[in-house]
């Protein structure tokens, strides 16, 4: 009964020391401060949990569809999504060097997740990170699930697919409008 007695006191003490340290101010939030390990391991284990707890949309059978992936693309490019994290033959904005934490670099990390993760992060966003909510900036989840498609493919994209995807279109040619010589106006008398 003594050691449970030890245990529960050591842990009262150490959640006051805890709520001394994060509420008191000696917690650094500055985005050039480090956080210390077990922040960073804490918070990337809640991170994971979340999403894996949330993450349940299935994907729509067009998810392969090399329109689908296109259209992605596209939008991806369109939202902004490469300054963050970079893109095949463009270059990270420089103000994402000053995110904290970094954005991931997307080649890396697609292949571990699954879709329907992609598809939650990127329609919620996450919070105390730059990533926004899609959906509140009012993307659509047809939009999301085609970024979703050019993500799972991104490893895979070459910077000409790449910039061929995302170049605006074309403008149409336009015919010649000459327009014939106007007669002088008549004179009046």
């Amino acid at each position: 009964m003594r050691i449970l007695a030890t245990i529960g006191a050591l842990a009262i003490i150490l959640g006051i020391g805890a709520a001394v340290f994060f509420f008191g101010g000696f917690y650094n939030v500055a985005g050039t401060a480090e956080d210390p390990t077990i922040v960073n391991w804490a918070l990337v284990k809640v991170r994971t949990a979340s999403i894996n707890r949330y993450a349940h949309d299935q994907p729509p059978a067009s998810i392969n569809d090399p329109a689908s992936v296109q259209a992605g693309a596209k939008s991806f490019s369109a939202h902004g999504c490469a300054n963050c994290h970079g893109a095949p033959g463009a270059n990270w904005a420089k103000f994402s060097e000053g995110l904290h934490p970094d954005p991931p670099d997307l080649k890396e990390v697609v292949g571990h997740s699954s879709p329907s993760q992609l598809f939650w992060v990127i329609k919620n966003g996450i919070n105390m990170t730059g990533m926004p909510s899609f959906a509140l900036a009012g993307v659509k989840d047809d939009e999301i699930w085609s970024i979703v498609a050019f993500l799972k493919k991104l490893p895979n994209v070459s910077e000409a697919d790449y910039k061929a995807w995302t170049a605006p279109p074309a403008a149409p040619a336009t015919p010649s409008t000459a327009t014939p010589p106007s007669e002088p106006p008549a004179e009046s008398k």
